[in-house]
């Protein structure tokens, strides 16, 4: 069953782009730090919406978080940019679903060696059923499932995009 369609999706970014602008009003740079593919897709979506609205002399820095969401301690998450650009800014960890917050949770493993201004989450769908203690700060669609639902997110590089319930 499809939740999201692609006007819906367009939308979502577009109000999520300006919440995040909102929380950052003055800051001179912030970092968006998508979690494998879908992640890092809907952190360019994000960005490309961010960027005509943003105030000017705001960086806007896109980065990747990698790391294995079906067994995280099979290798130590990492991330592509070094510590010392992380340090003292507000960084959003981007990804299309949180479910159980498990995988958000071992994301913010790299930025423990750092200190970072703030770590905040946005996510297109969150499910309702956290086992971490994870919470979205931004987030395109809350829903409630069952824990056999699955949420599958077509992002197709901004192209017929669509989510779906199964």
């Amino acid at each position: 069953m499809q939740i999201l369609n692609d006007q819906q999706i367009r939308q979502k970014i577009k109000r999520l782009a300006i919440e995040i602008l909102e929380r950052h009003f003055g800051e001179s740079e912030i970092i968006l730090a998508g979690l494998n593919n879908n992640g890092v897709e809907f952190a360019q979506l994000l960005l490309n919406e961010l960027r005509p609205i943003a105030p000017p002399g705001m960086t806007l820095t896109p980065t990747r978080i990698r790391l294995n969401p079906a067994n995280p301690l099979e290798y130590p998450p990492g991330i592509d940019l070094p510590a010392e650009r992380l340090r003292g800014k507000p960084i959003i960890l981007v990804d299309d679903v949180a479910n159980t917050g498990r995988t958000i949770f071992y994301a913010v493993q790299p930025l423990l060696s750092v200190l970072p201004q703030k770590v905040e989450v946005a996510v297109l769908v969150d499910r309702k059923h956290k086992s971490f203690p994870i919470k979205a700060d931004y987030v395109g669609l809350s829903l409630y499932t069952t824990m056999r639902d699955d949420i599958d997110v077509q992002l197709r590089g901004g192209k017929d995009m669509a989510a779906y319930l199964r």
